[in-house]
């Protein structure tokens, strides 16, 4: 397991890993290690170091380790037993290493104390630019390290297209750019950029094939590092992320941002059916190998990790294929990775009948334990939790949902199944069980003749089991006859539109909660492709009759060139067709990088997104809100 601290749910995320691990930073320290010569001491009055070793292990190890909490003194770290720090003055170190940033203040203290001629250095020799921070004040406030990963491939056929939109200007942001770093497979970087971004609530768009052309490059499937510098209020780069075929190659799939912190385990790989290939693309996030046995593989509940047995090159990517190292196994079965920190939320690729579609896993919850309380919650929260997820109109796609086990403590899923119709009625339900880890039910929701509308997970404790709150699933989309194409995606539940509030639900898009607003984001197609959604208005407990939702067309600039207002029933959903609603000409008016913003004062939507084409191709996941 690699030995750092990344994000929590009390804390939120750690700006100090995002800073270590920052491709510049590791440059930075790359040459910072190559001029430290003789012994080497280091001075961690933060805790920083354990880390700073863990993602740059070429550094020199320190022969001595100096700390000020006295407490701490005397506990073996970095191989060396932990000394107090007035006793600098005796060292016998040619160089003291400071394992902090915005070090002066610590500098001028160790300033009297260090024996003659040894030098002394700090992290913020490996600090970024002045010009890459959104604020000088605090080199560790969390908005200088707005970043985050992206698959990006273009190669055989397939490219990659990454849109998302200035919501930072929303927050105050008026001076918006983009530094972008793209790797290779191997992990070398093809090329380093930045990207003005117009002022106001404008598009962004990044395409693999404007990239591949402005820079000359060969074919290359890797990841892009963006970091987003000028922002306010989120410190998070949210895109939606396309694969899309050209030149006769007909895939078309879409999934979701990578959430920018490694966790220990990720689920919700779906093992291959047996006319499927199923590759797990490991990206390393870090400038440090992934030694061979890292990262392993488990079918879930089976406590049988297989390992990944080849080393991961810095910021390398690598697909694994899913079947050679677990044989046999097959769908509806699933997987989870254990990634030892090594990677953001994973990307998988699912191969079939001459097509291909991407999706993302989830992370798997270590600090998570079933809650007796989430049996018992009052009346006033209704069903509690729910997971709502599309039902695609039944006479052109086939909708199946596999519930994954999404923390590592969740021995079982006590899980019903409610089936909506579009105007919020309730039409079927479906006991699953007291689903073990280990299972492999998936339901086709045509077993309960769903229409097209929605369906909903949610606790049912019938039969006894334990909750968490951090339900999930998978739902699979395919198409019954023609063109062999499907679609997968994959989130989570919430308490959704009551007043009454538990802990932290109904989340909401920015302040406490109750969360009873919607701000969505949604792209429009490209090329040959078309926009669509699926809005749904789940409701834990009877909230307000009708949505009173505004769909706000705008064009690359963020421009508004055109509403519409749409009213979905409590409990029911509706389809959202852009062409439909504003035109084939405003939409070609909007352009590429236009997106429909969905704006709803009175309750919260969960949506979720794709394109189509006129054979049959589409895409969908689940949509990002800011």
């Amino acid at each position: 397991m690699l030995d750092i601290r990344t994000f929590d749910a009390q804390r939120g995320g750690n700006v100090l890993y995002k800073a270590l691990a920052h491709p510049l930073a590791a440059e930075a320290l790359s040459r910072l290690g190559a001029g430290i010569e003789g012994r080497l001491a280091v001075y961690d009055p933060d805790g920083a170091a354990s880390m700073l070793y863990a993602l740059h292990p070429a550094l020199p190890r320190p022969a001595e380790l100096y700390v000020h909490d006295v407490e701490q003194v005397g506990v073996a770290r970095l191989g060396c037993e932990t000394r107090a720090v007035v006793e600098l003055g005796v060292s016998q170190a040619n160089t003291v290493l400071v394992a902090a940033f915005d070090s002066g203040r610590i500098a001028a203290r160790l300033a009297g104390l260090l024996p003659q001629g040894m030098r002394l250095v700090t992290l913020d020799e490996a600090r970024l630019p002045d010009g890459m921070l959104t604020s000088r004040r605090s080199y560790l406030d969390r908005l200088n390290f707005a970043t985050n990963f992206a698959f990006f491939r273009d190669a055989d056929g397939l490219s990659s297209r990454l849109v998302t939109a200035n919501y930072w200007s929303d927050y105050g942001a008026s001076s918006v750019r983009l530094w972008l770093r793209l790797f290779d497979g191997a992990g070398e970087a093809l090329a380093s950029w930045e990207q003005e971004v117009a002022p106001g609530a404008a598009g962004i768009v990044i395409d693999s094939r404007e990239v591949r052309q402005r820079f000359g490059l060969g074919p290359f499937a890797g990841q892009l590092f963006v970091h987003a510098i000028g922002v306010a209020g989120h410190d998070v780069v949210k895109y939606a992320l396309d694969t899309y075929g050209h030149d006769g190659e007909p895939s078309l799939s879409v999934t979701h941002d990578a959430n920018a912190w490694p966790s220990d385990r990720y689920a919700g790989l779906p093992a291959p059916r047996p006319d499927e290939t199923v590759m797990l693309w490991v990206q390393n996030s870090h400038a440090a190998p992934i030694p061979p046995g890292a990262i392993t593989l488990d079918r879930m509940g089976a406590e049988q990790p297989v390992a990944i047995g080849t080393e991961i090159a810095p910021f390398a990517s690598v697909q694994v294929d899913v079947a050679a190292l677990l044989p046999g196994l097959a769908w509806p079965a699933q997987i989870e990775v254990r990634s030892g920190r090594h990677v953001v939320r994973p990307r998988y690729e699912v191969v079939r009948a001459g097509r291909t579609r991407i999706a993302h896993m989830n992370v798997e919850r270590a600090d998570l334990r079933p809650e007796p309380a989430i049996g018992t919650l009052p009346a006033s929260l209704g069903r509690g939790f729910v997971l709502p997820f599309p039902v695609l109109d039944p006479t052109i796609y086939r909708s199946i949902v596999l519930p994954t086990p999404m923390a590592e403590t969740q021995a079982d899923l006590p899980l019903r199944v409610d089936v909506f119709d579009r105007e919020g009625q309730l039409v079927a339900q479906r006991f699953l069980g007291r689903l073990a880890r280990s299972h492999a039910c998936a339901l086709d929701l045509a077993e309960l003749r769903a229409p097209a509308g929605h369906a909903e997970l949610v606790y049912d404790f019938r039969d006894g089991g334990g909750a968490d709150g951090w339900m999930h699933a998978l739902v699979r989309y395919e198409r019954h006859a023609g063109v062999p194409h499907a679609a997968e995606t994959s989130f989570g539940a919430h308490i959704f539109n009551t007043l009454m509030t538990w802990r932290d639900e109904p989340q909401s898009y920015s302040g406490p909660p109750p969360g009873l607003s919607t701000r969505l984001f949604l792209k429009l197609g490209h090329e040959s492709t078309r926009s669509f959604c699926v809005l749904i208005y789940p409701a834990s407990a009877p909230w307000r009759e009708q949505s009173q939702t505004t769909l706000i067309l705008h064009d690359a600039a963020g421009t508004v060139i055109g509403e519409a207002a749409l009213a979905i029933a409590c409990s029911g959903s509706a389809l959202v067709e852009p062409e439909v609603i504003f035109g084939a000409r405003r939409i070609a008016e909007a352009g590429v990088g236009g997106y429909v913003l969905i704006r709803d004062t009175t309750c919260r939507l969960f949506g979720y997104h794709g394109l189509s084409d006129a054979s049959g191709a589409f895409s969908l996941d689940h949509m990002f809100g800011f």
